[in-house]
């Protein structure tokens, strides 16, 4: 290993590489390219960081004067880019390594200036990077090594695009290293279009279940997945916790609900600004924060120091998403703890995702209240300030405490003062708790109401309810059936608050709003349900409906008959004879029915002297000739298509006619004036 990075390593506290940092690093690989697929928190980005050093480093292990980058790490997230960036800084650090970052959400400007100064390494996220090569403030010609970390989340984040028009901006020499938790097809096609004959490298502890991450599967009740997440804060007690969410809404439900329990919270999602995501995994690594409420924008890339648990309060939709949450946890060798809440609702859903990440779960119920309290005295009594020898500046307070108090009355303030620092757990219904209904007490003797304003006034419950609380100074449980009718409506009173009530309205019995109420003598007759109010539409007679259509329709009242006029005179049929013969047709006869509205009858078509046919003008609604009746019709005169008019094609055809007796067929050309 190079002198630079070993130091390096050494100073942070590594004493022995993890399997994909050994993996990486083996010296049969030499410079071939690398396709990496580990499981998340394996040390990936202290992997990739030792593999591409022969690489961008001389023989002395030192860097020369920045210029164009060397190398180029493109991640998926903001908050990756920038933690990448940090342990690139420290793993390089003796080397005398210049780094530069390209993330969205930061000033580009800045971001310019800082590559004109020159840099070794550049991290940077696909949208902002693809910006700064299209505007020439980047140049990519001297890269040596090109590393895309999480690799399979860019591409779901819809990167793929952007990656491949980066990729082409760089040298075909270079070395590329493609790290990923998985590899589906998108990164193995990826692979084959832009790496040199690369080696698959995986590790023995990517096909077995995270070894360092303790999954547990916790049943609740239906209402109580907040409750079971304050008592697992509560019973571990983690110094750092990470609470995953699928939704925007529900981060910020959990952020108050959590910080008014008396927990340093902080929200992390994506509708917060880059300087409020940033200042929020801030507050964590300092101490100020020991939860955080986090949408899958976190899911992906965040080390958080000392994350021992993470609790999911929404199930993820996959299991890679369930892994690569999980994965916060268990980092580094450390051990985590990864705690599903499972209503029952989402039991098979929970069996689903942990049999598709072929994950062991422990099942069990939340810890309960006495639980937590159990855990607590243990944590108490294992407390090592119990070892400290006695301080001899205590002393004078110790003789005023033990002349004044008793040692059970020390003892129980100890107690009290120990609890008071923590926020107290819930008590939370058996798992298997079915939602029921919750019937109303008795309401006891009451006295009944009338007022004067109802539905046809626009009165309602709702309203009603809250003007009697307001101008009677009761409340909602001192009101007890309210029963609207279309003039009045009679409300219930508990006979406790009548009194005090009547004093609040005054002698008058009216109210602000000029509602007059009055009092009953007795209980209203609530048997009977009152009528459905009438719209104002007038009411029909009932009709008869007839499902036989061949008999005669029913008859209606004939109006008066109008005087005498000269008959109409018959149309002339122009139905074809199997058609008016209905015999021959082979229909069934419309008996009983008669044609609303005669057909117009037919006009003669002329011959002039010559034997050319002409077509009559045609009238509104007529049909289009030639479709046996159901051509398109006219309409109006001067709109529509035009009528078939002219003379036959041809002179023969025009002899054929004449033959014929003028029986031609016609065309659309207009006849132009004979000048024989």
């Amino acid at each position: 290993m190079i002198q630079t990075l070993a130091d390096a390593l050494a100073k942070q506290g590594y004493e022995t590489l993890t399997q994909v940092q050994q993996a990486v690093t083996d010296h049969a690989l030499g410079a071939a390219d690398l396709l990496v697929s580990a499981q998340t928190g394996s040390g990936k980005t202290v992997g990739f960081g030792l593999a591409i050093a022969p690489t961008i480093l001389d023989d002395n292990g030192k860097f020369a004067a920045a210029a164009a980058p060397l190398a180029l790490v493109i991640a998926p997230t903001r908050e990756l880019a920038l933690q990448v960036k940090r342990e690139l800084g420290w793993l390089y650090g003796m080397a005398g390594a210049t780094l530069a970052s390209c993330v969205g959400g930061m000033d580009m400007r800045d971001e310019r200036r800082a590559l004109a100064r020159g840099a070794h390494i550049v991290v940077a996220t696909p949208g902002r990077l693809r910006d700064h090569v299209m505007r020439g403030s980047i140049d990519l010609g001297s890269l040596r090594a090109v590393v895309l970390d999480e690799a399979d989340e860019m591409l779901d984040l819809g990167f793929q695009e952007d990656l491949e028009f980066i990729l082409n901006e760089t040298p075909k020499e270079r070395r590329t290293l493609l790290f990923s938790a998985t590899v589906p097809r998108g990164i193995a096609d990826l692979a084959q279009r832009y790496q040199r004959d690369a080696v698959r490298v995986t590790t023995a502890a990517e096909k077995a279940q995270h070894s360092d991450i303790e999954y547990h599967a916790l049943t609740v009740a239906a209402r109580d997945g907040e409750n079971a997440i304050v008592n697992v804060l509560r019973f571990h007690e983690a110094p750092n916790a990470l609470v995953f969410a699928n939704t925007r809404a529900t981060v910020n439900r959990l952020t108050t609900r959590l910080g008014n329990r008396g927990f340093a919270v902080v929200a992390l999602s994506g509708e917060l600004s880059q300087a409020e995501r940033t200042h929020a995994l801030q507050a964590m690594r300092d101490g100020r924060a020991r939860v955080c409420v986090a949408t899958d924008v976190a899911a992906r890339g965040i080390d958080l120091p000392g994350l021992d648990l993470v609790i999911h309060a929404e199930l993820p939709n996959n299991h890679e998403t369930l892994l690569h949450r999980s994965g916060r946890t268990g980092r580094a060798g450390r051990k985590g703890v990864s705690a599903l809440i499972v209503p029952p609702a989402a039991r098979r859903k929970c069996e689903r995702l942990l049999k598709s990440a072929r994950l062991n779960a422990n099942w069990s119920e939340a810890p309960s209240a006495d639980a937590v309290r159990t855990r607590d005295e243990e944590r108490m009594l294992a407390d090592p300030i119990w070892e400290h020898p006695l301080d001899e500046t205590d002393a004078a307070l110790l003789q005023r405490l033990t002349a004044r108090y008793s040692a059970e009355h020390i003892a129980a303030a100890c107690l009290h003062l120990f609890a008071s620092r923590q926020s107290p757990p819930e008590d939370l219904l058996p798992a298997d708790t079915k939602a029921v209904k919750r019937e109303r007490a008795p309401f006891g003797p009451s006295v009944w109401f009338s007022i004067n304003s109802g539905r046809t006034s626009g009165a309602d419950p709702g309203r009603l309810l809250a003007m009697l609380c307001r101008e009677g100074d009761i409340t909602r449980d001192d009101v007890g059936a309210i029963r609207m009718r279309d003039d009045h409506a009679v409300i219930e009173l508990r006979e406790s608050a009548v009194a005090g009530f009547l004093d609040q309205i005054g002698p008058d019995m009216t109210l602000r709003d000029g509602e007059v109420l009055s009092r009953l003598d007795k209980a209203p007759d609530l048997s009977q349900r009152p009528a459905a109010r009438d719209k104002g539409r007038p009411r029909s007679a009932p009709t008869r409906k007839t499902t036989d259509k061949s008999g005669p329709l029913p008859e209606k009242a004939e109006p008066a008959p109008a005087p005498s006029a000269p008959p109409a005179p018959q149309p002339v049929s122009t139905r074809r004879p199997e058609m008016a013969d209905p015999s021959r047709s082979g229909r069934k006869p419309r008996t009983g029915v008669t044609s609303a509205k005669p057909k117009r009858p037919a006009r003669p078509e002329k011959t002039r002297p010559d034997g050319v046919v002409t077509a009559r003008k045609p009238r509104p609604g007529d049909k289009a000739p030639g479709a046996g009746g159901k051509g398109k019709s006219f309409g109006k005169p001067g709109k529509g298509p035009k009528p078939p008019i002219g003379k036959p094609t041809s002179k023969k055809n025009r002899a054929r006619a004449a033959a014929k007796g003028g029986q031609g067929a016609p065309t659309r050309r207009a006849i132009k004036p004979n000048k024989d």
